[in-house]
């Protein structure tokens, strides 16, 4: 399996520095869940290890070799990225858009095969999009074009996804949909994954790794049990919470305890 690590990444843009001395190695053929408040480098960290985000130092390894010295097709053959609100191309279909997943596997002496054909009729099957193949990007609703930029991510076929609050603009039937879907490809193809979610508790369900940033450092990280504690969210996101065993999954399930929601006293 491929290796991704970061190492003393700083990251900055411009002037604002947003991740300083940040290392990690990401579990082969796991599932990271990268949490953390607003604004505390989640989505920096992965447009970093994409290759969207230049360090001003550190380095993004893969396989021990630096993401940003490798050639451009040889790492989106390797890692596929889902950023925050991709765009579409006005008027562009949801096919032509799964479509483009497979360019990285496309060259002068390699054209349209079988294989690629499969890979996009597979990736729309995955999502639930087939009957909206030659509908346009723009004129599906929100959660239908996440589906559709999370299926181009799909017929990439990389051996490492990166996704970026994947469940963005979806519904919560959707929202458990996609979540599902991650976990099939990791475990019937060995992808490695990491995400960024907001939602603790489905990143505690989803998540073999965790991992746990604020203000642009790792408090923690480790399996969900390991890392979920009151006073984890309490440092990492200001929030008081008891914590429980969630009935359905046995991982941690995190109930905030607001100013008027405070545990009541045994009768």
């Amino acid at each position: 399996m491929s290796e991704l690590r970061a190492e003393h990444l700083r990251l900055a843009y411009e002037d604002r520095v947003v991740v300083d001395d940040l290392s990690v190695l990401v579990p082969p053929g796991r599932i990271t869940v990268v949490v953390g408040p607003n604004a505390c480098g989640k989505s920096t960290l992965l447009r970093a290890m994409a290759r969207l985000l230049t360090p001003r130092s550190g380095a993004v390894l893969l396989d021990g070799r630096s993401v940003h010295g490798m050639p451009t097709r040889q790492v989106a053959r390797q890692l596929g990225i889902l950023p925050q609100s991709p765009v579409a191309p006005e008027g562009l279909t949801v096919i032509d858009l799964v479509t483009r997943g497979r360019s990285p596997h496309q060259s002068w002496w390699r054209q349209w095969s079988a294989t690629d054909e499969t890979a996009v009729g597979e990736a729309l099957r995955a999502t639930g999009l087939t009957e909206l193949a030659d509908r346009p990007v723009d004129e599906l609703s929100g959660g239908q074009r996440q589906r559709a930029w999370i299926a181009m991510a799909i017929a990439q076929e990389t051996p490492i996804l990166l996704l970026d609050e994947p469940t963005t603009f979806l519904d919560l039937a959707h929202q458990i949909d996609v979540l599902d879907l991650v976990v099939d490809l990791n475990r019937r193809e060995d992808r490695t994954v990491v995400m960024v979610l907001h939602d603790l508790n489905q990143a505690c369900r989803y998540a073999d790794h965790m991992i746990a940033m604020k203000a642009g450092r790792i408090v923690t990280q480790g399996a969900p049990a390991e890392v979920i504690s009151p006073e984890v969210v309490s440092e990492v996101f200001d929030v008081r919470c008891q914590i429980a065993s969630d009935p359905v999954s046995g991982t941690p399930l995190v109930i905030p305890t607001g100013r008027h929601h405070s545990p009541q006293p045994a009768a």
